[in-house]
């Protein structure tokens, strides 16, 4: 059976705003770029009412429901790119996990790791285009419907924040028992981590093949390794993501796209995240803007790093937060965006505001 038209990656409308991209690649522009993670969510009504009585993972499996609810924001706000909606947790399914969504916990995995013995209950191979095509279509799709009006960012969980799930069966405070892997079953733990390393890698590919124009990776539970774990469980893995992916991309004959890696809490790895292969390093609200570009030097584009809960401030006072964020950051290698992902209970015309503000600000100071 053929694709519809809509869902061939070939022929898409050409691309009206690249200010985002050119930020990425450390080029020059008119203003700062902005986008938000989670801009397609809970706070939008229009998010709610389309999602309204579907399971959250038949959502992200359905290419038309993802298209529109990642064209959404769009709608709404001048937002410079837009990220495909998803999540993170298709991998450890890809893998054959079952995984429920549940109203005030969050994602549950009924039956988690619990033993390097239970390894054997993974795929040991995953078709990636057969279990992971319906994100490929959606990407395809939104490639299509967007028009050209913004890039697309495509995007992967990275191994050990999907380990942590896989074996915590949910979310933790403290990760203590995917932690203990990493100190009791180290060798069951790099299994995992490469097994999961390779499906990254062809799943990024086959995202930028649907029409992704940038890909971030998401090392949201950074934070809970100290140096030492961090450089042992997961900083040789994002290298090996960005490198495969770029090596893969080339032997395809496929477009290189910027590259972006956000490891949450990582302050201690912020150089070595500037060096391992990635155009943009991602940051978090808790780090100072200065030491931040001190640490990177030249070597990226910085992206962030708002507190999220600024959004329940005044409008002006978000304006002026945005300001200081700017004048901090400057304008040259720099995408504006939060330090973490937008909340539900956020109010849309804060987010307006914020997107507003930055534009603003940027454009004076150029």
């Amino acid at each position: 059976m053929e694709r519809p038209e809509c869902l061939l990656p070939e022929g898409f409308p050409a691309l009206q705003n690249d200010t985002f991209l050119r930020a990425a690649r450390g080029e020059e522009c008119r203003h700062v770029p902005v986008w938000c993670m989670r801009q397609a969510g809970r706070y939008l009504p229009e998010f709610r009412e389309t999602r309204a009585g579907q399971d959250f993972f038949a959502s992200c499996r359905n290419p038309e429901i993802c298209c529109e609810l990642t064209l959404q924001p769009l709608r709404r706000f001048p937002l410079d790119a837009a990220i495909i909606f998803s999540d993170i947790l298709v991998i450890p399914q890809a893998l054959g996990m079952e995984i429920r969504m549940e109203p005030g916990r969050g994602p549950v995995f009924p039956e988690p790791l619990q033993t390097p013995d239970d390894l054997q209950k993974l795929k040991s191979k995953v078709d990636v285009e057969e279990e992971l095509g319906y994100v490929f279509r959606a990407i395809t799709l939104t490639r299509h419907k967007i028009a050209g009006k913004v890039p697309l960012i495509g995007f992967t969980g990275a191994p050990w924040t999907l380990m942590t799930y896989m074996i915590e069966g949910g979310g933790s405070n403290t990760m203590s028992k995917a932690k203990r892997w990493l100190y009791q079953q180290p060798t069951a733990s790099h299994r995992l981590l490469h097994q999961l390393t390779d499906i990254i890698v062809e799943y990024l590919v086959g995202q930028v093949a649907a029409g992704a124009q940038a890909l971030q990776v998401f090392e949201s539970h950074a934070g809970c390794l100290g140096p030492q774990q961090f450089a042992d469980f997961s900083l040789p893995y994002l290298k090996e993501i960005s490198q495969r992916t770029k090596q893969e991309l080339k032997s395809a004959g496929l477009e290189q796209v910027p590259m972006i890696v956000f490891a949450k809490d990582a302050h201690y790895a912020l150089e070595d995240l500037s060096q391992a292969g990635y155009e943009v390093v991602g940051l978090d609200w808790t780090i100072r803007p200065q030491e931040a570009r001190g640490r990177t030097g030249n070597r990226v584009t910085l992206q962030g790093n708002m507190d999220p809960c600024a959004m329940y401030a005044s409008v002006a006072d978000i304006e002026e937060t945005v300001k200081r964020m700017i004048e901090a950051f400057g304008c040259r290698r720099y995408i504006a965006n939060l330090g973490h992902g937008l909340y539900p209970d956020m109010d849309p015309e804060h987010v307006g505001a914020f997107v507003s503000a930055v534009h603003k600000h940027s454009e004076q100071k150029n």
